[in-house]
């Protein structure tokens, strides 16, 4: 596959390869929910990240790139390059402790912001998939052309967080909403709203420490948005400066069809 792709994607997907392989490694290992450190991020660091960010940084040195790297558990390691990767080793790494197929590896390369993001790839450690995007050039998904789907009021797919820090307005979409999913993934559930296969992803906490951060979203921010759909946060602003940096979190809204946010925001869409 990688042969297809322009020389940034085949770096990162042959990245996703070697993360593949050192995440089924440490899945193996009786010690893989262990905690070892505390991340850059501030949450606990348990075996299985860190061994998936060591893959990654060993990959890139195998590369020869000069990647910046901003990674969930090490944090910013400045490597002299004009463009930072954005990793997070395992998206949903709840659900991989507990053997739940709902995690991934994501990567977003690009500079400053989400929007100066030029390449997202997202890989599915559970089915294999590879999503990917560069700025211009349509997403994708293990090749073949992904888009979003027109929105069709009361025949909903919604993807929620919820639980005891979800949001009053996110409870009750979930009761207003035809069909309602909540992963534990926020890079695969964004990838599938890319894919035309549900009309909204939300992420609203009650507490802003408790929300979302650059890693979750990096690479979902460039798929989505070359699949045709939109980003922001809960209130409809812009995140599109939202900075390449562990120090800062915030609440997501991504859709796949223009409609839908229009009708949310007049309170006629769940």
């Amino acid at each position: 596959m990688a042969k297809h792709l322009s020389s940034d994607l085949a770096t990162m997907f042959r990245i996703c390869e070697r993360a593949h392989q050192a995440f089924r490694r440490a899945d193996a290992s009786p010690h893989r929910g262990d905690v070892v450190a505390q991340g850059a991020s501030g949450a606990q660091t348990e075996e299985l990240d860190r061994l998936v960010e060591n893959e990654v940084v060993s990959a890139l040195e195998t590369e020869g790139v000069d990647w910046n790297l901003v990674s969930e558990e090490i944090g910013r390691v400045e490597r002299g390059g004009a463009l930072t990767l954005v990793v997070d080793p395992v998206d949903g790494s709840h659900n991989a402790l507990r053997r739940l197929p709902f995690a991934t590896i994501s990567l977003a390369l690009g500079a400053r912001d989400l929007a100066g993001v030029q390449a997202g790839m997202i890989h599915d450690l559970s089915r294999g998939t590879t999503y990917w995007a560069e700025l211009g050039g349509g997403a994708f998904r293990d090749g073949e052309r992904i888009r979003t789907r027109p929105w069709v009021p009361k025949q909903e797919v919604l993807f929620l967080n919820l639980g005891r820090h979800a949001t009053p307005r996110t409870v009750g979409w979930a009761s207003a909403g035809r069909r309602v999913r909540s992963l534990g993934c926020a890079s695969l559930e964004i990838a599938m709203v890319a894919q035309g296969g549900a009309d909204v992803y939300s992420f609203e906490n009650d507490v802003e420490e408790r929300n979302l951060r650059v890693t979750d979203i990096a690479a979902a921010y460039r798929i989505l948005g070359e699949a045709g759909g939109g980003l922001a946060n809960a209130r409809f602003e812009s995140i599109d400066r939202f900075p390449l940096s562990l120090d800062q979190r915030t609440s997501v809204l991504a859709w796949g069809d223009a409609a839908w946010k229009v009708q949310s925001q007049s309170g006629a869409a769940p």
